[in-house]
């Protein structure tokens, strides 16, 4: 663990393995323990940079929600490349990191080699949707302030959106819920502030100028985002799509044998070659 001065905040970055570099990004109330288990599977070959985004896990949580947007995320991330020295790097993110991780390969096509977005959108289509998403944002941050952590996390544990992580062992639901409860309210209610779904500026039309090797990864129980995948899939030439049975939002956690192992064949398989966006 690390915890970077990065443009003027300390962010936690952890480096593990060897060989060509992947960025990983967790998803809201998520750290960089996420991906542990990926970071075990794929180490001999690529060198996992994860990293606790504003609000989470060990990095620090500002008071002003705007320091969490999408705009500041992505040049901290561009920061945290040169404070590493890392020229390109593959972007890996989940549900929310999945939003971010796509935004990054957009906005920086010169340091980036692939991208492996997990339960991922490109944000709200209209400004409409994105005003309404705000306001119900809004509402759940105000919700983490006033119900306190342990409230929040047992209520968000509880969404139909994570019903299909029932059949997980006690163990590993326990394991999530013990780094929940580690989270800053403050961080988690500012994040949804400056980050969320609404807040998200949309990259839709800027999808099919992607040109670096992408792999869209979804649930099948997760009819929402699986949809979302395959239409991605079908904006972004020469894409792929791995839609995981028996899984719902969170592939890595559910079937993290098959996520690990699409992981790393699409990173052996999918070589890097120039990353632009026309536009």
């Amino acid at each position: 663990m690390e915890r970077l001065l990065i443009n003027r905040v300390r962010l936690n970055v952890e480096v593990s393995g060897t060989g060509p570099h992947v960025l990983a990004i967790h998803g809201f109330t998520g750290s960089t323990a996420t991906w542990a288990t990926l970071a075990t599977a794929v180490g001999k070959e690529y060198t996992v940079v994860a990293v606790d985004m504003l609000g989470h896990g060990a990095s620090d949580a500002p008071r002003d929600p705007k320091r969490y947007s999408m705009e500041r995320c992505i040049e901290d991330l561009e920061a945290i490349l040169d404070h590493l020295e890392i020229e390109r790097v593959r972007w890996l993110g989940y549900s929310m990191g999945g939003r971010i991780a796509l935004s990054a390969a957009i906005a920086l096509p010169q340091r980036t080699s692939g991208l492996v977005a997990e339960s991922a959108s490109p944000g709200l289509a209209t400004a409409e949707e994105r005003a309404s998403r705000v306001q119900d944002d809004e509402k759940l941050a105000e919700r983490i302030e006033q119900d306190g952590i342990k409230r929040f996390v047992d209520y968000w544990g509880a969404i139909p959106l994570f019903a299909s992580q029932a059949r997980l062992p006690a163990t590993i639901r326990d394991r999530l819920r013990a780094q929940r409860l580690r989270s800053s309210p403050l961080g988690l209610a500012n994040s949804l502030r400056g980050i969320g779904t609404g807040a998200q500026p949309s990259v839709h039309e800027l999808l099919s100028n992607l040109a670096m090797p992408t792999l869209w990864i979804a649930g099948k129980e997760d009819a929402k985002f699986a949809g979302i995948a395959r239409d991605m899939h079908r904006l972004v030439p020469g894409s792929e799509m791995h839609i995981v049975p028996k899984a719902g939002h969170a592939v890595h956690l559910e079937q993290p044998d098959d996520f690990n192992q699409a992981v790393l064949g699409f990173l052996r398989e999918r070589k890097p070659v120039s990353s632009q966006v026309q536009g």
